[in-house]
């Protein structure tokens, strides 16, 4: 849910094209499958490479249930070459191997399991300490990225971003009690103090 006129704007682009009274298939705050999805994201896996490169603060964070595209393991496999930092919280299935020296030794890949079946994917780029976040439905498969309409949207600069920001730290704190993923495959459980899922309901009652 959002007021913001831009999002609302582009909203209404996108309805319009699927019923075919536009053709605009152009927004300037989403990404949209089976368009631009994909490659809007690894556009911005090489800005963060582009970054680093250039000595700037640089990094990739990535929650989501699902990760076998192969187009965008690749650019995560050559953001991890050139030294960028990549976080995934991927709940489900993973293509991707963390940890192999030479091609992915700067990734980590956990998963939290626990009461909440999560839904929500996250896509987070630190561009030199300007981030930029996109929120939405997408996994990385081809299911969503070349068959689907799906929908990611970038999130305006202020709080908003702060909090997802917050909330993926908290995800990726070794306190947290998650799985982590091995460079052979095998998941290991990292028996951490704190269960996230608890935690973020307890944050929600100190809200109320």
């Amino acid at each position: 849910m959002t007021t913001d006129a831009a999002v609302g704007e582009d909203v209404a682009h996108l309805f319009n094209n699927l019923s075919g009274i536009s053709r605009n298939t152009t927004y300037d705050g989403l990404l949209v499958a089976p368009d631009s999805v994909r490659d809007g994201l690894i556009d911005q896996i090489h800005a963060e490479i582009s970054h680093h490169q250039a000595g700037r603060r640089a990094g990739i964070r990535i929650k989501a249930n699902s990760i076998v595209d192969e187009a965008t393991i690749d650019a995560l496999y050559l953001a991890s070459q050139a030294g960028v930092p990549v976080d995934l919280l991927i709940r489900g299935i993973c293509s991707l191997r963390p940890g192999v020296p030479g091609l992915s030794e700067t990734i980590r890949v956990r998963s939290i399991l626990g009461r909440f079946l999560e839904h929500s994917r996250v896509f987070w780029f630190f561009n030199d300490d300007d981030p930029v976040a996109w929120i939405g439905s997408a996994d990385l498969m081809h299911r969503n990225l070349d068959r689907r309409v799906e929908v990611l949207v970038r999130l305006p600069e202020g709080p908003n971003v702060d909090k997802v920001s917050a909330l993926l730290d908290m995800a990726f704190s070794p306190e947290i009690s998650a799985w982590e993923l091995d460079s052979d495959g095998a998941w290991t459980r990292n028996r951490g103090e704190i269960d996230l899922h608890e935690k973020l309901i307890e944050s929600q009652r100190r809200r109320r």
